[in-house]
């Protein structure tokens, strides 16, 4: 493929992909230029799919053939829009009307009333945007997503992922053009490190660096690597980002092959992705298919091609040296550094080995500037961050915000706020190698180094929030369990460390632990900090030690009091029947699957705690409120 043809296929699809981008005033305008009425965009995320978005689809095109308009109605699969809570989602352009939860049922009354006679069904529309008169507002203008900048997802959910063409009508590959045609590899290098990207995968180490390091490597034989092996609980950035936009992935990596001077890349991805896998498959055949990926690139003499590598879901894989070991066929297990794989690395040459969504800026820092995206963001951390929203937040989903954002403006606008009426107890980051962040630093802005300097870390974008129900106890206990069987097991410090600090958890939950038991996991946690091999096995204590420093009086608690501030662990739980609330209704007496309640009809029951397993039905099932647990 040349320049040229390059620019005819954006300029035949630029309106019919423009239409989705724009507000809804612009896309009435636009969308008389383009050859469909109406195009109606459903997200096709593993999110949205696991909700049911396959029968909706199905059902949207048996209705628009059923009306007679399926010509009409140009209906595309795309990727997450965001909002994965509210999944099945459904947008109607031009006007831009978001349909929430989408039902087969709901398809029906939506394709006959908006799209045949054009009326909108206000009651199955995503209720923040309606107001109180009845009138819509832009998606854009909601909490959830008018502070958001999406930069690394900005085609995710606008684009058809399996369509290059709309790819290119974005903007697409004029990156690679502009890099092969006009720019030197120091260039590229000048302008990353101007830009201030930094790797989105944990470290935050600059990316412009990086390359820089494998560029002046002299060697015939190079490698560009992706880390697609997105392991931490709760995380789902870069499955995100393969499902909506592969094409930025594969882009950038051949820009980053040209700059470093390989010939081949990798994406490294774990096979429980199955449609990020089969869409990244689909998109590297088509960019092989036009020319831009393969044999002499825009006729430039540069070549550069792509292979995927299937993981089998080891979390230790995620670091970069076991990693570009299982992709050799080897065991995934890490190795001393250095010499590191910008010197050393696959098959023992130059290798370079960023994560999607550092990859995801790429593209757009080539086009945009590198003043543009040094503009974004704080002085030490530039640009934005896509995050996993989980937890006990009501706007569960995927946010992209610029770095320095407030952890309030993510809890309290973007996420909704805590559901059921419960307060802002903390919010984990950095996944299995990160930490709480407390109630009491939630104006803090969201950076690299505010973060580590609170005892936690950016990590790979999970940002889970926790509410005033939560042990924290048991929440370090969550992730050590995690890291103690994703241990690959090669060093002591990590193999045995990890097994040793849960131990300690494990007998502070069931209230055996004594306070002594606290200083030694904390020597423990240094020790392992100091000696293990690799970061897993280093950052494996920091969930331990974040919950440590900030809610010390619940480990205290647990262990002098023998109680669980948060009602969490069993073992220090105990269920009691109030008689002067109890109406001798048999509920709890029935429901207990242990026959620990006695008691007769109208009559106050007792709860038999020898023989009680502290299952909790006998509360969920009381409706006078007459069970406490303590």
């Amino acid at each position: 493929m040349t320049f040229e043809e390059l620019a005819k296929i954006k300029e035949k699809n630029y309106n019919i992909v423009q239409v989705r981008r724009v507000v809804q005033q612009q896309g009435e305008e636009l969308s008389k230029q383009t050859a469909y009425r109406k195009q109606v965009l459903i997200c096709g995320g593993t999110g949205c799919t696991s909700s049911g978005s396959k029968k909706v689809i199905e059902t949207l095109e048996n209705e628009l053939k059923k009306h007679g308009i399926e010509k009409e109605i140009l209906v595309v699969k795309t990727g997450c829009f965001g909002l994965c809570s509210l999944g099945p989602i459904m947008i109607v352009y031009p006007e831009g009307c978001f349909y929430a939860q989408a039902t087969p049922e709901g398809i029906a009354e939506i394709v006959e009333e908006h799209l045949v006679k054009g009326n909108i069904v206000k009651h199955l529309l995503y209720d923040k945007t309606v107001h109180e008169d009845g009138s819509i507002i832009s998606l854009n203008e909601t909490n959830f997503y008018k502070k958001q900048l999406r930069i690394a997802l900005r085609n995710c959910g606008v684009i058809d992922p399996e369509n290059i063409e709309e790819y290119i009508a974005g903007d697409g590959y004029a990156a690679l053009a502009k890099v092969l045609r006009e720019m030197s590899p120091q260039d590229v290098i000048d302008c990353l490190l101007k830009s201030g990207l930094r790797g989105r995968g944990g470290g935050g180490f600059p990316t412009g660096k990086k390359w820089d390091f494998a560029r002046k490597e002299e060697n015939d034989i190079k490698y560009v690597c992706c880390n697609a092996d997105e392991g931490d609980p709760g995380a789902f950035m870069d499955r995100s980002v393969l499902e909506g936009d592969p094409h930025s992935v594969i882009e950038a990596m051949a820009i980053a092959g040209y700059t470093i001077g390989a010939k081949q890349g990798y994406v490294y991805v774990r096979a429980e992705y199955p449609i990020a896998v089969q869409r990244l498959r689909i998109a590297i055949d088509q960019a092989r298919e036009y020319g831009l990926l393969g044999e002499n690139i825009f006729g430039t003499g540069f070549s550069f091609d792509i292979e995927i590598r299937l993981g089998a879901g080891a979390f230790v894989c995620g670091e970069e040296t076991a990693l570009i070991a299982s992709i050799e066929g080897k065991r995934g297990e890490p190795k001393p550094r250095p010499p590191f794989p910008a010197v050393n690395g696959l098959f023992g040459k130059p290798t370079i080995l960023n994560n999607v969504e550092t990859y995801a800026n790429i593209a757009q820092i080539i086009l945009k500037g590198a003043d543009w995206f040094s503009s974004i963001g704080t002085e030490k951390s530039k640009g934005t961050k896509v995050f996993a929203l989980g937890g006990k937040i009501t706007n569960v989903g995927l946010v992209e915000i610029p770095m320095g954002t407030t952890l309030r403006e993510i809890v309290e606008e973007i996420g909704g706020g805590i559901p059921n009426g419960k307060k802002f107890k903390a919010a984990q980051t950095g996944g299995p190698s990160g930490g709480c962040i407390p109630a009491c630093h939630i104006d803090t802005p969201i950076d690299y180094d505010n973060l580590t300097n609170l005892g936690s870390m950016m990590g790979s974008g999970g940002l889970i929030i926790l509410d005033d129900d939560t042990c924290m106890v048991d929440i370090a206990k969550f992730y050590l369990d995690f890291t103690v069987d994703e241990s690959c097991g090669k060093c002591t410090p990590c193999r045995i460390g990890t097994r040793r600090l849960n131990q300690f958890l494990e007998k502070i939950i069931e209230g055996t632990a004594e306070l002594e038991d606290l200083d030694k996991i904390e020597e423990l946690a240094n020790h392992m900090n100091r000696t293990s091999l690799c970061a897993l096995g280093q950052t494996a204590p920091n969930p331990v030690l974040s919950t440590m420093m900030y809610f010390r009086d619940e480990y205290i608690s647990h262990i002098t009091d023998k109680k669980c501030p948060a009602g969490v662990c069993k073992s220090l739980v105990s269920y009691e029947i109030n008689p002067g609330l109890c109406k001798g209704c048999t509920l709890c007496m029935k429901g207990c699957p242990v026959n620990a309640i006695s008691g007769s009809v109208k009559k106050p029951h007792t709860i038999d705690k020898d023989k009680c397993i502290k299952c909790g039905l006998c509360e969920r099932n009381c409706k006078f409120n007459a069970i406490t647990k303590s």
